[in-house]
């Protein structure tokens, strides 16, 4: 591309993308090379057809008259040939030089020659012997290019093969031929020439769209507008899309690093005030206070790594992990923990999905671990596909969660049981998790065994 558009920022020379030839010329470079081709193999095919015609059309002028010789010809008393009528009327036949003659030859016999040709004769060879019209060029005259059509025939009354030949100056036929070829070479080079502005014509104006787009890129990066608006064909409208769909993914991604900075930086300042109220006090459990708070701040500096790393590697395409192997590492985790607990897992083993490992464990392992730690004995993990997503069932036979409570168990810190020990993050962690990567979790009653049922539903992966 080499316009420039209407709104131009431009980069430092560090993060400039390294251009590579230009669409434009290549496009129409191809276009001339090959429009160059054809039409040079259509012309050079449209000149053989046209020059053979030209030269059929002049050698047919020539055979009329060796034809009319020869229907009018026979032998004279003497032996010699004469001829019953004037088949060669042509006023050319009787002006020296005229360019065009005719000639009786026979072995032994004396020449018979147009007036034309005075004093020069055409050349004959005994050995030649043609009972068919015989057609080929001669230079035999060193002035002048002749044109020759002969036959060889035997007429009544004489055993001799004579020799009828008509012969006429190339001049004329290749002036022809000259002509049509300068018109062909003229006609085609202006077609060509025209061809080519029209592939010219037609890469700019279809990779126009292409310039607003830039434009446009330019408008988002000087601020003027955050989307590419403008109306595009539909070979570049699936591109504006996925540029469309990356900005936002970017926004979100930024959006969403704002939020957890700030959620971060808000939940700190309590911690840290109570901390600077107990050191400025002299307070007698100050170290007390520091480390209850410190562990607070530590649960939520964890909280928002995850959150921070799921995010983080929500952009990769390639983001995929095996079902079984992890739910199978988690089982083997939380069985070293609660050895009086039994874990049973079953399910399809071959179910992918589009999260990375170490979050997919993350929360396999906060679920099955909370079923372990809260039920009362049997937990049962059952995964399946269910329309474009992997669904994990994690079932425990505990006392389970009222129904009005079950929207508050995601809130972060909020533990029902404080008998246990926890940080109240884990459900918080796998919802947020989950969402990140466009799934979802969601608790039940488990028909089971009794006691609570979390549904996980994450997208499947090829």
């Amino acid at each position: 591309m080499t316009d420039t558009p209407a709104v131009a920022v431009d980069l430092p020379l560090h993060v400039q993308a390294r251009a590579k030839g230009s669409l434009s010329r290549r496009m129409i470079l191809i276009a001339a090379i090959w429009i160059t081709v054809l039409l040079s193999a259509g012309g050079y095919a449209l000149d053989r057809v046209l020059a053979t015609a030209v030269t059929r059309n002049f050698d047919d002028q020539l055979e009329y008259v060796l034809r009319s010789l020869l229907s009018s010809s026979e032998i004279g008393p003497e032996g010699e040939v004469i001829f019953t009528r004037d088949a060669a009327a042509d006023q050319r036949f009787l002006e020296p030089g005229s360019g065009l003659y005719w000639q009786v030859s026979g072995a032994g016999r004396e020449d018979f020659p147009s007036r034309s040709l005075w004093d020069r004769r055409l050349a004959f060879g005994s050995a030649h012997d043609d009972r068919n019209v015989h057609t080929y060029d001669s230079k035999q005259f060193h002035d002048e290019s002749l044109r020759i059509v002969e036959r060889d025939v035997v007429l009544p009354g004489s055993k001799i093969h004579w020799r009828f030949q008509v012969a006429q100056a190339r001049d004329g036929l290749d002036a022809q031929i000259t002509t049509l070829r300068r018109t062909l070479v003229r006609s085609f080079a202006l077609l060509a020439v025209g061809l080519i502005v029209l592939a010219a014509l037609q890469t700019f104006y279809g990779l126009w769209p292409l310039r607003r787009v830039r434009e446009e890129i330019a408008r988002m990066r000087a601020g003027q507008s955050n989307r590419v608006s403008s109306a595009m064909p539909i070979e570049v409208a699936p591109m504006v899309e996925e540029l469309n769909a990356l900005i936002e993914h970017n926004e979100r991604q930024a959006e969403e690093a704002r939020r957890h900075a700030g959620n971060l930086a808000h939940a700190l300042k309590t911690p840290l005030t109570v901390i600077m109220n107990a050191a400025t006090a002299q307070s007698d459990d100050l170290a007390d206070t520091v480390i209850r708070e410190a562990r607070t701040m530590r649960r939520q500096v964890d909280h928002h790594l995850a959150r921070a790393r799921a995010v983080g590697r929500r952009g990769s395409a390639h983001s995929r992990a095996d079902v079984w192997p992890s739910l199978e590492s988690v089982e083997r985790a939380v069985a070293r923990l609660y050895r009086h607990v039994r874990i049973d897992i079953t399910g399809d083993k071959s179910l992918k999905v589009h999260v990375e490992r170490q979050d997919l464990d993350e929360m396999l392992g906060n679920l099955i671990e909370n079923a372990a730690k809260y039920g009362g004995g049997s937990v049962f993990v059952t995964v399946g596909a269910q329309a474009g997503f992997v669904e994990f069932l994690i079932e425990d036979d505990g006392l389970g969660i009222p129904e009005e409570q079950r929207v508050r168990i995601f809130d972060r810190g909020v533990r029902l049981d404080t008998g246990k020990p926890g940080t109240g993050l884990g459900m918080a962690i796998v919802r947020d998790v989950a969402e990140i990567y466009e799934g979802t979790v969601g608790l039940e009653e488990s028909e089971d065994l009794g006691g609570l049922m979390v549904r996980l539903r994450l997208p499947a992966a090829s």
